[in-house]
């Protein structure tokens, strides 16, 4: 019979990182996405509306 690793031993290999993202690290994130949606969409004011609406929620 063949020797196989323990599944574990696979996962706590590389531990996860618990916590929450910088508000700046996850507009970065989005800002790609929200460009080629106002590309191929041509939707100006839906960005712009969501955008304030991200603001507001921010606080800023």
């Amino acid at each position: 019979m063949a020797h196989t690793a323990p599944r574990t031993h696979l996962r706590t290999a590389r531990p996860r990182r618990t916590g929450r993202r910088h508000p700046l690290v996850a507009t970065v994130m989005a800002l790609p996405l929200a460009v080629l949606l106002l590309v191929v969409f041509d939707g100006w004011e839906t960005v712009a509306t969501q955008a304030s609406s991200v603001g507001v929620m921010l606080g800023r």
